[in-house]
């Protein structure tokens, strides 16, 4: 039997639901698959997450976790773990991403800000890894390796080599200074949906204990959306006086949080620049080319504004983003 008629039978078996239709909902950037399941008049979600690709143990055990948190989260109503199929509570389809020309969004995002705490001061689970210095390291080398290497092949020379090791270094020391918390990972506008006026949140099994900021630049400097600068300064603030009121900051600076915040961005974009081009040439998914320039212009930008990370700022408007200008180019012709 194929693999989709496998998840035919379980549905069958665990939905008593011979009478079905399944339609497949827009694909994330892992291996899962999704579908919308209408069943007596009914809709549900069925995820397709193959064990031999996904380690699915997270995605269970933090369930609970989180749903014991009073976090609202897609209910596992029925599961064969050996296949990796799940039977999920539908949230509906409206995520963050598609209410950004509200006329509330700044109070979505101060709500979502205060969301962020509370997941933050969720306690440490087994399933939790420690986003230490060795996996903030590994992050970053999917830059240098899938973006600078592979994508443009432009292998970095003595000199660069020692600007990226002297950058990165600087981002490591920023994310390992930071109060420590639960983080999210992926906390931006497609993994957080509105559900009957509720805030919903998915796609949080890769949860870590990691940098207090980590989160909210997911969230305010998304790949997807960028946000005006002066709203973006505007949340900046509220959520550095939300983090003081929740007992996350204690003696620092908002300056000090700022540096905090942007240097955490700069390592999550130049992860995120390489993950897009590492679905695009290793899993040949090219949804995500279009945010690559997006997201180097965020570490273009956010870099310049540090004396010692200009020399970073310099190398991607000059050196990366024209290849990848090109690249991009040939790939699309």
């Amino acid at each position: 039997m194929t693999r989709f008629e496998n998840l035919q039978q379980f549905i069958n078996i665990h939905l008593n639901a011979k009478s079905h239709t399944l339609n497949a909902i827009t694909g994330d950037a892992s291996f899962r698959r999704y579908y919308r399941l209408n069943h007596d008049n009914k809709h549900l979600i069925v995820m397709d997450s193959d064990p031999k690709k996904v380690n699915n143990e997270p995605y269970i055990s933090l369930n609970q976790v989180f749903v014991e948190q009073g976090f609202l989260l897609p209910t596992i109503i029925a599961s064969d773990e050996k296949q990796g199929f799940f039977v999920l509570s539908d949230l509906g389809s409206t995520h963050l991403a598609d209410m950004l020309d509200d006329a509330n969004r700044t109070e979505h995002y101060q709500a979502l800000i205060s969301l962020s705490a509370q997941w933050a001061k969720t306690p440490a689970a087994s399933a939790m890894q420690a986003y230490n210095e060795d996996f903030i390291t590994l992050e970053l080398d999917i830059f240098s390796q899938w973006l600078v290497n592979d994508f443009i092949n432009e292998p970095l020379n003595a000199e660069q080599n020692v600007m990226w090791q002297t950058s990165s270094a600087l981002l490591i020391k920023a994310m390992l200074e930071q109060p420590t918390v639960t983080v999210h990972r992926d906390y931006h506008s497609r993994n957080i949906m509105n559900s009957n006026g509720q805030w919903a949140i998915i796609d949080y099994q890769d949860a870590v204990r990691g940098p207090l900021c980590y989160d909210l630049v997911s969230l305010l400097r998304d790949c997807y959306f960028k946000l005006p600068q002066k709203e973006l300064t505007s949340l900046l603030d509220f959520a550095y006086q939300e983090f003081t009121a929740q007992n996350l900051l204690a003696n620092t600076s908002f300056d000090e949080f700022k540096y905090w915040f942007d240097l955490t961005g700069l390592q999550r974009h130049l992860k995120a620049a390489g993950i897009f081009c590492r679905l695009y040439l290793r899993d040949g998914k090219t949804g995500y080319l279009d945010n690559i320039l997006p997201t180097l212009d965020y570490i273009i930008e956010v870099a310049a504004n540090y004396p010692e990370l200009k020399a970073l700022s310099e190398w991607t408007k000059n050196t990366i983003v024209p290849k990848v200008t090109e690249k991009l180019a040939k790939e699309r012709s």
